[in-house]
């Protein structure tokens, strides 16, 4: 097991926790971040039942849960349940001993699609006299859908207030991912993570365990593992989608996909990619929102801007660059020939916007306190209009400050900026981009949205470097701040 402490002691509170009663537990995150494996684990550790569901209709299911739970009490005939609300009575009410008993239910919104009526089945059984019978079940329900295992616990859902554990297992993050993969070398880190992310399962399971050797091997990694056809990765961004219930227009949902990964960040930019109008992408945008596959991410420097960017690096990496050569990918040799030619489109529509959101997470989580000279309350992006130049600063990343209303908050109400930043993955930086934001700052200090000021810092992040004009401005100031990709890795 890798990383995942903080999860398994939750789990192992949860397994133990002595109270009469069942007691129930959600389990979430997306495909293939070892959500069963932790459990299986769990289960083998506490002595408990684990019951992994399929694609099937319901009674197939009901009966491969009796055959299960036969298997597991070591009943020599399987159970024959009418409905899963015999099916539960029978699980609550032969699980009363000394210990409580560990219940899994793995892809449970298999289960859900079969009979809707489960949820609130569920809370039946976990109503007062359900507890008070003594029968000691810690039920489990996980899952990899998000729009369906979020709406478990929302609103007027049946299972709302009834869950004692509520576990999301994350991806890991950039400097995790690299630990895991085993990569030492910062640049391969980057590469590397602009197309696979924190998921542990391509890793082991999908690459073989396949890393490259450093910078020198990614490419030859990339044409061997992910851009070939015989691997699992070659599919995985496909297959994602397609395991999502609620994507039932794939082929809208992936239209919108790639408009993102062209860059295309706004409603009004992915509307016109498309050729449809704006409003029509109210619905695929929050069920991919809801799903897990892309976030909307606010303008901190503008109120009412938004941007939509995708959440799996797996995602980006398929529209921006296989999508458009699938066909050509699909032939057996062809991917090296076919990778040359498209080199540039990863580094410029991949892992340049992948850079900049790893500056963002190193500022939100990694940075020293002293860095901006205050605790980062919020880390995002953000723009600013420059009238007298008739032109839009992008700030790729920016900082605002933590503290109480009218000090963190600064005048009028108008949180005050810790940092702005900007980010480049292939280009050297020079003074220039620091009079870029130096300009920034300026229009900031009588800004509605955002005020800066003297102590606002200015931040370059650079996977190419600096230049030496640029190295000697910082050392003499301490609100330049320069972040290559050695700091972007290294603990602060």
């Amino acid at each position: 097991m890798f990383d995942r402490e903080f999860e398994w002691s939750e789990l192992v509170r949860f397994a133990t926790y002595d109270a009469p009663g069942p007691t129930l537990g959600i389990v979430s995150g997306r495909r293939r971040q070892g959500k069963t494996y932790l459990l299986d684990a769990l289960v083998r550790a506490a002595g408990g039942l684990m019951f992994t569901a399929t694609e099937a209709a319901a009674p197939e299911s009901l009966r491969e849960f009796g055959a299960a739970l036969a298997g597991f009490r070591g009943e020599p005939v399987p159970y024959r349940f009418a409905n899963w609300d015999e099916a539960l009575s029978q699980l609550l009410a032969g699980a009363s001993g000394s210990a409580p008993t560990v219940v899994v239910l793995d892809e449970f919104p298999y289960l859900v699609r079969q009979a809707p009526e489960l949820p609130s089945l569920i809370q039946r059984q976990l109503d007062p006299g359900a507890r008070r019978s003594g029968a000691q079940v810690r039920l489990l329900l996980c899952g990899s859908a998000l729009s369906l295992m979020g709406k478990l616990l929302s609103g007027n859902a049946p299972l709302r207030g009834r869950a004692a554990l509520e576990l999301v297992v994350p991806t890991f993050d950039f400097r995790l991912a690299a630990r895991f993969w085993g990569i030492p070398d910062p640049r391969t880190a980057v590469l590397t993570n602009a197309v696979v992310g924190g998921t542990p399962a391509y890793r082991r399971e999908f690459s073989q365990d396949d890393a490259p050797a450093g910078p020198d091997d990614f490419d030859p990694w990339l044409v061997r593992t992910v851009l070939n056809p015989a691997r699992p990765l070659f599919r995985e961004a496909r297959y994602l989608l397609a395991t999502e219930p609620d994507l039932r227009d794939t082929a809208l949902y992936h239209s919108v996909l790639a408009a993102i990964a062209e860059g295309n960040a706004t409603r009004g930019g992915i509307a016109s990619y498309l050729a449809r109008r704006s409003t029509d992408l109210a619905h695929p945008l929050g069920v991919l929102e809801d799903a897990g596959l892309i976030s909307r991410e606010a303008d901190l420097l503008r109120g009412n801007r938004s941007a939509y960017r995708i959440a799996e690096p797996m995602v980006t990496f398929y529209h921006a660059v296989m999508r458009p050569a699938w066909g050509d990918l699909e032939r057996p040799g062809r991917a090296a020939d076919i990778w040359r030619r498209l080199r540039q489109t990863f580094v410029s529509k991949v892992v340049g916007p992948h850079f900049e959101r790893l500056c963002r997470d190193w500022a939100r989580w990694y940075a020293a306190p002293e860095t901006f000279g205050g605790y980062p309350a919020t880390v995002g992006s953000g723009t600013i209009n420059d009238r007298s130049g008739r032109a839009l600063i992008e700030i790729d990343v920016a900082v605002l400050a933590q503290g109480e209303a009218g000090q963190a908050q600064g005048q009028a109400g108008r949180p005050e900026v810790l940092c702005l930043g900007e980010a480049k993955w292939n280009t050297v930086l020079t003074p220039g981009h620091l009079e870029r934001l130096t300009r920034a700052r300026d229009l900031l200090r009588d800004h509605p949205s955002a005020r800066a000021g003297d102590r606002t810092r200015l931040a370059l992040f650079s996977g190419a470097g600096f230049s030496d004009e640029l190295r000697r401005l910082a050392a003499r100031s301490p609100e330049i701040v320069l972040v290559d990709l050695e700091r972007l890795y290294r603990r602060e």
